[in-house]
């Protein structure tokens, strides 16, 4: 397999040493399962550079459309569902028009776009929920919180649900609805949450971060 290097700056949590060797060896005899890096959202966004963590649920078992990043597009993909009404609203935001769904760009500035399940299998959403990914992101948001202000995006139950005990002191928690096409009009659309973070880092001495990325 290939994509499943540690990523060095997240390499010392629990999970790669009690977790990781097990739940590669289930991933190297499963078949069908995608992205092929699932760290790619650790390894974009560096421990030290985190500054906004954004939340999805896992990657989508779609073929070829996963990246490694939630809710990411590959480069050139028309986005659709959650992402499409994602951009609607950054435009309605900060009258940023993103036509293209892929979010590389957000990653490297410091926006971590973490899954809380980094596999799945072709064609079955929620198909690898409960082998194990849940302990690593428990761990990263862990970690996050405490190196420092953080700003966290929390897009629906689940998301909400995972960083409930979390530390809320210095931090920015921006809770709404889901973007999905299914809930968007029940809080997401007009929640505003690009320009909340923006003046946000500006607030703690950050730099903005470049939407249009």
């Amino acid at each position: 397999m290939s994509g499943l290097d540690i990523p060095a700056s997240w390499a010392d949590l629990p999970f790669f040493r009690d977790d990781w060797p097990a739940l590669a060896a289930r991933l190297s005899v499963t078949p069908g399962w995608q992205p092929q890096s699932p760290f790619r959202a650790l390894d974009l966004t560096p421990r030290d550079r985190v500054r906004v963590v954004i939340l999805g649920q896992d990657p989508y078992p779609t073929p070829g459309r996963a990246t490694g990043l939630a809710f990411s597009f590959p480069p050139g993909a028309a986005p659709q569902h959650s992402l499409k009404n994602i951009l609607t609203e950054l435009h309605d935001d900060l009258g940023v028009a993103k036509c293209d769904g892929d979010l590389t760009g957000w990653a490297e500035q410091g926006v971590l776009l973490l899954n809380a399940v980094l596999t799945v299998p072709q064609g079955q959403a929620n198909g690898h929920k409960g082998w194990g990914w849940e302990a690593l992101v428990q761990q990263v948001l862990a970690t996050t919180t405490a190196d420092g202000p953080r700003a966290f995006v929390l897009w629906g139950g689940p998301a909400q649900k995972l960083c409930a005990k979390l530390p809320r002191d210095g931090h920015l928690f921006l809770e709404s609805a889901h973007p999905s096409p299914l809930s968007a009009y029940r809080g997401f659309f007009g929640s505003k949450p690009f320009s909340q973070v923006n003046r946000w880092l500006a607030s703690t001495g950050g730099t903005p971060v470049d939407w249009s990325a």
